[in-house]
């Protein structure tokens, strides 16, 4: 079956196929009770799904006897062409992971694009390392180190706003970073490679530490019952609870003055810290706008 075969399915097929494709680019398999689960279909047209699937494109899925499951194949070509935007909304979202069509939305809407998007073949081999639990060998771009080879134990996405980044034990350095995604060149899954017990996610502190903040109007703001609207705040502040790993990224987006005397000033300082010694210990506070110079120094970034 050629390309062209598509236009002569269904929509719903053809959003069926779709998906059979996500999950073997992106999880690395595919089940025939996944497509029953996700579409309400029966196991028998989920069968011929997946026949058809294998028609369109035999060479992107092995057939496991033992465990009864279609895995990615090392020739794996893509069918369907997924904008970055919309592969990166359902691994975090889970939806929308029908044919990648131009849909017209139902309203004018304008959202903000990206300068960088993660190329998708390197994103593939990231998201499925994390599902199968295995390491990664990577050529990786450090604006410390320059070009060096690594082995990486990845186990979570991490979206900064600005970039995405990839969660991961670092073999090089015998500690657990953030990789920009973007940066990584010739990623290749370790199969044989197990993982060992220090380098899973429960053994990275700044991951598994839950930081508890409270966010406040800036006292250099004229009107802070705005931002109490603007920001949903209950009896004049929001409490978020936030990963020690992430909570620097999130505050230098929302332009968050973390300064222990509120000294930032400008319209964009909008929301103040309350208790910057919060932040005690989170390595990533050296991002957060304002944060203590000898704090920060003291806590260190552990983004490469």
């Amino acid at each position: 079956m050629s390309n062209e075969h598509l236009a002569d399915l269904t929509q719903p097929q053809r959003d069926r196929l779709a998906f059979i494709e996500l999950r073997l680019r992106f999880i690395g398999e595919i089940r025939r009770q996944d497509l029953v689960s996700r579409f309400g279909i029966q196991a028998a047209a989920a069968t011929r799904d997946i026949g058809i699937y294998k028609d369109l494109a035999p060479g992107n899925l092995d057939y496991d006897t033992k465990n009864k499951v279609y895995g990615y194949a090392d020739g794996f070509t893509p069918v369907f062409d997924f904008p970055a935007e919309r592969v990166l909304a359902w691994l975090s979202q889970g939806f929308g992971d029908g044919e990648p069509s131009a849909l017209k939305s139902w309203i004018t809407c304008e959202i903000p694009s990206r300068l960088t998007k993660p190329g998708l073949d390197t994103l593939a081999c990231v998201t499925r390392a994390i599902h199968q639990e295995r390491p990664l060998k990577v050529t990786y771009h450090s604006l410390s180190s320059g070009e060096t080879e690594r082995e990486i134990v990845p186990f979570a996405l991490i979206d900064n706003g600005l970039r995405w980044h990839v969660r991961a034990f670092d073999r090089r350095s015998k500690d657990f970073r953030d990789f920009v995604i973007t940066r990584m060149q010739r990623s290749v899954m370790l199969k044989e490679s197990e993982v060992l017990p220090h380098e899973e996610s429960d053994q990275d502190i700044q991951w598994t530490r839950i930081v508890e903040l409270e966010l406040v109007p800036h006292p250099d703001q004229p009107r802070p019952e705005i931002a109490e609207m603007d920001y949903g705040m209950a009896g004049g502040m929001v409490k978020m609870k936030l990963r020690a790993a992430t909570a620097g990224y999130i505050l230098r987006k929302w332009s968050v003055d973390c300064s222990a005397d509120h000294r930032l000033r400008g319209p964009e300082y909008r929301l103040w810290l309350k208790d910057h010694l919060a932040l005690y210990g989170v390595k990533n506070a050296v991002l957060a706008p304002g944060y203590a110079a000898v704090d920060a120094a003291r806590a260190g970034a552990d983004c490469d």
